[in-house]
């Protein structure tokens, strides 16, 4: 039997958000932030990761009608000196979205695009996310310049590199899914992750409308994925018709991550992947895992990939095959209810992560499921248990 928790039901208000008690009580997690629905602008990209010193670093970007993510992206940064219990405001970076939080040699870095379908910017923070580094040319963290998309996946540190899946998006259409072709970048460890020239990315692999029998309708948000083989991969989101299986496909790229390559038979089911998802490996398990946003059999006939009211914790150890373990998260309404775009570490025995999240608040609740006004702070205790 499929266990069920809420976890942190008991409601913790972060410095940053203020929301009536009587809906807190019933809104799961941590509050990091709340954005109102009327102000027309959401909450996208979150993002976490674990500083030396034990501190949290979350970050989300804000999207929709009244943000400036076609100009000039706004992503904001918060702190938890308590393991998420309360949570700090302690920066905004402008020309930052799409982004993810990482550290490489006790460096916290954010890697994403500059806007929606923008540069691919990284930068460098020297204190712990309350300052970072300008990417004004090639030398301080302007990687790429065109058009590229992404979202918060995993950078992966693995035989000697660091590696991170994007989509360039400069293509022959700006039609949504159509535009994005899967490719790779990678840079030594131990070079200047700020300077351009140390990055090698991959060719980029577009849309094929053969893919699948026909059902192939786009590939995006991929992961960066060491493989059980020892190549790397680049594990993708894909966007299938209504009432179709859900699967993921499986990209390699090899080793001096010049060259990425497909089979048309790599396409692999997996729970919840026509959504955003995060793969990691856990070395202690032997297993990678996953939150997915798993979608129920009473919904199987809907659009996969607007079903986003159910988190499951998810694990495989081939990557070809995935076990579903305990639905973490739920709402019983999946139109205006949503726990998307999960970012998550491992911490201990704990997952540790945060959500998207679409719930009710005092202004009327979110718009629809994707135009998140929450971002939330989960744990779950003894993962590898469950």
């Amino acid at each position: 039997m499929i266990k069920k928790f809420f976890l942190f039901s008991i409601m913790l208000l972060s410095a940053t958000a203020k929301i009536n008690f009587a809906v807190a009580e019933q809104l799961p997690g941590v509050v990091i932030n709340h954005i109102p629905a009327h102000l027309n602008r959401f909450i996208g990209s979150p993002s976490i990761c674990i500083m030396p010193n034990g501190d949290y670093i979350a970050s989300h970007d804000e999207f929709g009608p009244t943000s400036t993510e076609f100009k000039s992206g706004i992503t904001r940064i918060y702190t938890s000196h308590d393991q998420g219990a309360t949570w700090h405001r302690i920066a905004q970076i402008d020309g930052q979205f799409w982004s993810s939080l990482f550290i490489v040699d006790e460096t916290l870095y954010i890697l994403g695009t500059n806007k929606h379908h923008g540069n691919i910017v990284l930068r460098e923070s020297k204190d712990g996310g309350h300052t970072w580094s300008i990417p004004y040319d090639s030398h301080h963290g302007l990687l790429l310049e065109g058009e590229y998309h992404t979202a918060p996946t995993p950078v992966v540190i693995y035989r000697g590199r660091v590696w991170r899946a994007i989509e360039y998006a400069t293509a022959k259409t700006t039609k949504w899914g159509e535009r994005y072709s899967a490719m790779m970048i990678s840079a030594p460890i131990g070079s200047n992750l700020m300077n351009a020239a140390n990055w090698t990315h991959t060719n980029h692999l577009g849309y094929d409308a053969f893919y699948l029998n026909g059902n192939f309708r786009a590939w995006l948000e991929g992961n960066a994925v060491p493989a059980p083989d020892g190549d790397m991969l680049d594990i993708l989101r894909v966007h299938v018709p209504k009432g179709s299986r859900e699967f993921c496909a499986l990209v390699r790229i090899n080793r001096n991550g010049k060259k990425a390559m497909f089979d048309p038979k790599d396409f692999y089911m997996m729970p919840g992947s026509a959504k955003k998802f995060s793969i990691r490996y856990d070395a202690k398990s032997h297993r990678y895992w996953c939150l997915a946003n798993v979608v129920p059999d009473s919904l199987s006939t809907e659009e996969p990939d607007k079903i986003r009211n159910v988190i499951q914790l998810i694990s495989s150890k081939d990557l070809k095959e995935w076990e579903k373990h305990m639905v973490v998260l739920s709402h019983d309404d999946f139109q205006r209810h949503g726990f998307q775009y999960i970012d998550w570490q491992i911490d201990g025995d704990d997952i540790i992560f945060v959500s998207r999240t679409a719930y009710d608040d005092e202004d009327g609740g979110a718009i629809r499921a994707h135009d998140a006004n929450y971002l939330t702070f989960h744990r779950i205790p003894n993962f590898r248990e469950q």
